[in-house]
């Protein structure tokens, strides 16, 4: 391979090269290259630091792989050519473009070794995902596209204030760890958190990935996210308000998503929760910590991708993804259902399954440093994600009550794609070892010890049992086509009717205050007019003696004040 060529740049300039292409098995063929060619090159280089440069004195490190810059570029170069292939029966230029051009983006970021490196992939991984979510060409789409681009280029425009701020404070553009206590450093942090989702800053997430086309969801759910998860653990690992943060996030979307009737807005509710275990993993900031959010990171990407992908099949045969709409589709579509049953016990934590090799390292070390009160809420988090992620997305969509509807099995091209995301699944869980290997600090752990084995799958028969209950006794929120209000709706709906009512007040005062200010004006006037008009007392003709009298009297006046 090419010394020190970043894999980025084989995806960003290989996806401008796909409109040349001849439609068919040769842009296909293309596509899947790129993101092989840049894992094998990714592979091939050395740690270290590579494509260094001078900007107004400033070192410029583009490239730089070390422990924990490797592992998230392997996921991102993984989940590309899954998704190329996911997306193969497509025949959309701009889907095609922007499927590379935005994970090449999102990859630049990952292995960028300086601030403003950063910035420039951050901006071009957030420009161009959006088209995405405009590809699905609706207008509700391209509604959520503007709002998703508002939301990422203010993110953006954070990191870019912060890293000035950065650069004049310390003289350096390096992307290393940052003193939270400084201004720049502050503004990134809260740059990154919005890229991550954190709460109150989280209804992007929900609001666009939905509307995205089908394979722009699947793209979408792997990159932007997990770049965020990425920076946090570069730049802000151990910070304890992460620790509260991410617990926060693991534990609110549960009922957000218990309710949800559109299957991939759950799991994009679902997206904020396993994300809360990796900021948790970040705040703890041990070295096993570190490794645990680094590896769920790795295993959501892939379980994510797959449930997503597993959705979209149903989207694309069965034109909805409303629970209240589905059920039964197991007949007609098998062998997406037992997919997306390798996905949901994967995102579950079932022995054997990504992340049961990969959660636990996180919970392991919040024990360890005696977090209690988060451990606690990350078990309980960890049995909700099984009954909205695990039992609700397959119950309501393969199985429960029969809709009736009949449709083909997917594409041949979804089912390899979903396929091997799923054998990554199970490789995952079962030979945890192979994923510890790659990590950033070496992980001396066992996921299968009988206690840990035994006390999950208690979690998950309670969790199943809770779940049984409450659907027989009728308790469990049925799928019903509605509105759920998120804190999103205060910024969308609340503030610009308040805004509106308070500008009304506003025109209404101030026609007050110009109508008294007018009024006072002409009664002014109308006294002026009086004495001043033509008229008027001032304007009547006096003689001159008495003028002259007057003029006397006033210059006599005069006298007796200078000299008395």
């Amino acid at each position: 391979m090419i010394e020190g060529l970043n894999p980025a740049l084989l995806l960003i300039c290989g996806a401008l090269l796909i409109p040349l292409l001849p439609r068919g098995i040769v842009r296909n063929g293309f596509m899947l290259a790129l993101p092989v060619l840049g894992l094998l090159q990714l592979w091939s280089l050395p740690h270290g630091q590579y494509a260094e440069m001078s900007l107004f004195n400033l070192t410029l490190i583009t490239l730089r792989i070390d422990s924990l810059s490797f592992v998230f570029a392997v996921a991102f170069l993984i989940a590309a050519a899954i998704s190329v292939i996911y997306a193969w029966h497509l025949d959309d230029e701009l889907q095609q473009v922007v499927g590379l051009f935005y994970p090449g983006a999102a990859l630049g970021a990952v292995l960028a070794g300086d601030l403003i490196t950063l910035f420039i992939c951050w901006e071009l991984a957030a420009i161009s995902s959006v088209f995405l979510i405009w590809a699905r060409r609706t207008e509700r789409a391209y509604r959520a596209g503007l709002r998703y681009l508002l939301i990422q280029v203010g993110s953006g425009v954070l990191l870019l204030a912060g890293v000035v701020l950065h650069v004049r404070a310390t003289g350096s553009a390096t992307f290393e760890h940052l003193d939270l206590s400084s201004p720049g450093a502050t503004l990134i942090f809260i740059a990154f958190g919005i890229k991550a989702a954190f709460p109150f800053l989280h209804n992007w997430l929900q609001d666009a990935y939905p509307e995205a086309t089908v394979t722009g969801t699947v793209v979408l759910s792997a990159f932007t996210t997990k770049m965020a998860i990425y920076a946090l653990a570069r730049g802000f690992a151990g910070v304890e308000i992460l620790i509260t943060i991410g617990t926060i996030m693991a534990m609110f979307p549960i009922f957000f998503a218990v309710i949800e009737n559109d299957l991939r807005r759950v799991l994009a509710y679902s997206m904020n929760n396993q994300l809360g275990f990796m900021v948790v993993g970040i705040g703890i900031g041990t070295p096993l910590a570190l490794d645990g959010a680094a590896a769920h990171a790795f295993a959501d990407i892939l379980f994510k991708a797959l449930l997503f992908m597993s959705m979209g099949a149903v989207l694309l045969r069965a034109g909805t993804v409303n629970g209240s709409q589905l059920g039964g589709l197991y007949k007609s579509m098998p062998l997406t259902a037992g997919l997306c049953m390798v996905g949901a016990a994967s995102i579950s934590a079932f022995p054997l399954f990504s992340a049961f090799a990969t959660k636990s390292l996180i919970l392991e070390a919040a024990a360890q440093e005696g977090h209690w009160i988060p451990f606690l809420f990350l078990l309980f988090a960890s049995a909700g994600v099984f009954h909205h992620a695990g039992i609700k997305i397959p119950y309501f969509a393969f199985f429960g009550h029969d809709s009736g509807i009949r449709c083909q099995e997917a594409p041949r091209n979804m089912l390899i794609a979903m396929g091997v995301a799923a054998a990554l699944c199970i490789g995952i869980g079962v030979f945890p070892q192979a994923l510890y290997a790659i990590l950033p600090y070496p992980v001396v752990f066992d996921p299968y010890t009988t206690t840990h084995v035994i006390t999950q799958l208690q979690l998950l028969a309670w969790s199943a049992l809770a779940f049984a209950v409450l659907m027989r006794t009728g308790i469990y929120p049925p799928e019903l086509r509605a509105v759920n209000l998120d804190f999103d709706w205060t910024y969308r709906k609340l503030l610009p009717a308040l805004s509106i009512r308070v500008w009304k007040e506003l025109d209404r005062g101030w026609m007050g205050l110009t109508e008294a200010i007018k009024c006072q004006f002409n009664g002014l006037m109308r006294i002026l007019f009086l004495h001043h008009g033509p008229h008027g007392r001032l304007a009547a003709t006096w003689p001159t003696g008495s003028m002259v009298l007057w003029a006397v009297v006033l210059l006599g006046m005069c006298v007796v004040f200078y000299y008395v």
